[in-house]
């Protein structure tokens, strides 16, 4: 069984679309933790250990599965429960588990890209625009923004924004949000052992390099609009 998940070839159902300021951004948390269907915690474990045999190191714990979301005003409000971070490693179901992805901008437009290191759990060997994780337990989505920039890059923005809540085909739920770097800090990047390269792309995206594939330019179009 594969540890991760398939390059998504269908487009992600757009649940909700910013932009939305940080504090527009609420999280509410239940208590229960989610039951996953027949099959799905051995298919969890199997993924696990496909995972230590690349050489990754232990991937488990607790994470948030996305239970409901509202868009109310301005803002949007989304509830969240608890379930086992592997889940997202089932193939095909992903069991609505959540996401972030803070897509990266330096302050003159330039965009943010890593190649994810052959050991991760997912898009291993894959390009992909700033930094991205799960939501860890009792976290706001647009927390994990922050976080994980300061994690995977040793630096933090200068503003950043909600875009949009996803789903992916395989039931994934991703909170895309967009950052910019303060003036200066793009030189300052440091990848964390997740990534084994970096670049800063143009900010014209007609001229990033063939590596950047076809979908990575949709996404930084939509960004744009």
């Amino acid at each position: 069984m594969s540890t991760a998940p398939e390059p998504v070839t269908e487009p992600p159902v757009i649940l909700a679309r910013g932009p939305w300021a940080i504090e527009q951004v609420s999280a509410h948390w239940r208590e229960d933790e989610f039951e996953p269907p027949p099959g799905h915690a051995e298919a969890a474990d199997a993924a696990i250990e496909g995972l230590q045999r690349r050489g990754s190191p232990s991937h488990d714990g607790v994470a948030a599965r996305l239970v409901d979301y509202r868009v109310e005003g301005e803002g949007i409000t989304i509830e969240l429960q608890p379930l086992r971070w592997a889940l997202r490693l089932v193939a095909g179901d992903a069991s609505l588990s959540m996401a972030a992805l803070c897509v990266t901008r330096s302050a003159d437009g330039r965009w943010l890209a890593g190649r994810r290191a052959a050991w991760v759990s997912s898009w291993a060997g894959r390009w992909a625009l700033g930094a991205g994780g799960a939501v860890d337990l009792g976290e706001n989505p647009a927390d994990t923004l922050v976080r994980e920039l300061r994690e995977e890059w040793a630096v933090s923005p200068d503003r950043v924004r909600g875009e949009a809540l996803l789903r992916l085909p395989h039931k994934l739920v991703m909170f895309v949000g967009q950052a910019w770097l303060p003036e200066g800090a793009d030189q300052h990047v440091t990848p964390d052992h997740e990534h084994d390269a970096f670049a800063w792309w143009p900010r014209e995206i007609d001229d990033w390099p063939d590596e950047a594939g076809e979908t990575l330019p949709l996404m930084a179009r939509w960004l744009s609009e």
